[in-house]
């Protein structure tokens, strides 16, 4: 999984940006408010910075983020209803994380609008997710590899890792609303401010390409649930063939080949920007990412052939397993990822370990299948182009859960703003009933001519 480095932001003080324009002026509270909670925010990030990620709190980052949100989309939403005025084009500094740079250094750049804060803010929220989900993952450990392990602490580990697959949908559903409404809405709202660029962060093909990311990492999750239990029993029996609780492996081959689908497609977004514009850790990750589940969806449809195609189907096993291991060999020699600093290095020897992990259980299978096909089957293998033709379309088991903006803290959309009309509207329906009584006239009725009682009144002559 990718662990982000998450961008830092400058301080803002809306009370000197923003003038309340409402006719009670209810907002100066709130826009107070507003500043505290991205104060708060922006401690927060700068915390982090200098916190190693394995200590780093996500979960509050991700609330206070919440909590920020909804102060920001109140704002826009006062000033396009013109209850907020604004004192010239707002301006916010953000550091940029996911461009390219020399020595990973992220470039901090001023960004001019409500929308752009807004923007950084989901993306922030999106990232912070997803390494929640990420240090959520890591806490689980190697549990398959337990051989003591009882059924109710697998249980307790397999719901640890549902808890990271929801983090990875909710970040998928934040990077899509991004990508398909705060992005254009602030291409239609943008200022006049000349010559300014988005950075790759808050171009839309990223942000489309983080949302196929999380969620090809929440189904690499899911994968990781379904084996669980086989993985355990093949600790206890390795090697071929599979143990009776294994999973299908036409199904496991499906759900590879559509991450393997979804990582290559990021890739090829974030790449459309320019070879130079995203930052070479991102690539690097989506490139490995996809030649380990193409390798993998290739593996399991060799076993499928290989256990349960019988005679006909074992040239088919040997030509998967040796497509998965040439892969995997490839991987091995030029998949190392960017190393700076002792984190990344422990990151790269994880890597190694798991490419080193598949390598062997290839080569086992492989092996095993090319023996019984050379003393008992006797079936020729086919080319790697005939065996392509062979592979099925991929499935995704689970998907993006949407997100949908939280209520504005205040303003037009607001449960207070809501309470506020309501009660002009009863309060000025009620002076209109004081002014009607104050000239005599009850509500419904008609003035009526006064009664004659002077001397020969109602007499006609």
């Amino acid at each position: 999984m990718y662990l982000y480095d998450l961008p830092t932001t400058g301080s803002v003080s809306f009370v000197d940006l923003c003038i309340d324009r409402s006719l009670d002026k209810a907002y100066t509270r709130h826009i107070s408010e507003a500043t505290q909670a991205r104060a708060n925010l922006r401690g927060v990030l700068k915390d982090s910075k200098r916190t190693d990620h394995g200590e780093k709190d996500f979960l509050s980052l991700v609330k206070l983020i919440e909590e920020y949100l909804p102060y920001i989309q109140s704002i826009i939403n006062c000033f396009a209803h013109d209850e907020i005025g604004i004192t010239g084009e707002p301006t916010f500094s953000w550091r940029s994380t996911l461009s390219a740079n020399i020595f990973n250094n992220s470039p901090r750049m001023d960004v001019p609008g409500l929308y752009a804060d807004y923007a950084f803010s989901l993306l922030t929220y999106g990232f912070a997710l997803c390494n929640l989900a990420h240090i959520t993952v890591n806490s689980v450990g190697g549990y398959e590899q337990n051989r003591a392990i009882t059924d109710v602490e697998r249980r307790a580990k397999e719901e640890k890792l549902n808890v990271a697959l929801q983090f990875l949908c909710r970040a998928s559903g934040v990077f899509t609303y991004l990508s398909e409404t705060v992005l254009p809405e602030w291409e239609t709202n943008r200022g006049t401010t000349p010559n300014f660029q988005k950075p790759p962060d808050l171009s839309r093909e990223v942000s489309n390409a983080l949302a196929k990311m999380s969620l090809a990492d929440a189904q690499t999750i899911a994968i990781r649930r379904l084996l669980s239990k086989s993985a355990y029993d093949s600790n206890v029996s390795p090697g071929p063939p599979l143990p009776p609780s294994h999973r299908p492996p036409p199904l496991l081959a499906k759900l590879h080949l559509e991450c393997a689908n979804y990582y290559s497609s990021a890739r090829t977004l974030a790449m459309s920007l320019g070879s130079k514009e995203v930052s070479g850790n991102l690539r690097k990750y989506l490139s490995n990412q996809a030649t380990m589940h193409s390798a993998l969806s290739h593996k399991w449809l060799g076993v499928d052939a290989g256990e349960k195609g019988g005679s006909d189907k074992a040239g088919d096993a040997i030509a998967f397993m040796q497509c998965a291991k040439k892969e995997l060999e490839e991987l091995k020699d030029g998949g190392k990822l960017v190393s700076i600093g002792s984190a990344e290095k422990e990151k790269e020897e994880k890597w190694k370990d798991r490419i080193n992990t598949e390598l062997a259980s290839v080569s086992s299978f492989l092996k095993y299948y090319k023996k019984m096909n050379d003393t008992v089957h006797f079936q020729p293998v086919p080319s790697q182009q005939d065996v392509q033709a062979k592979i099925p379309n991929g499935i995704l088991a689970i998907a993006a859960k949407p997100y949908v903006p939280p209520s504005p803290a205040f303003g037009p959309g607001s449960i207070e703003y809501t309470r506020r009309k309501t009660e002009q509207l009863e309060i000025a329906a009620r002076s209109s009933s004081d002014v009607s009584d104050n000239h005599g006239i009850a509500p419904g009725t008609m003035p009526t001519s006064p009664t004659a009682s002077y001397a020969g009144a109602g007499a006609y002559f």
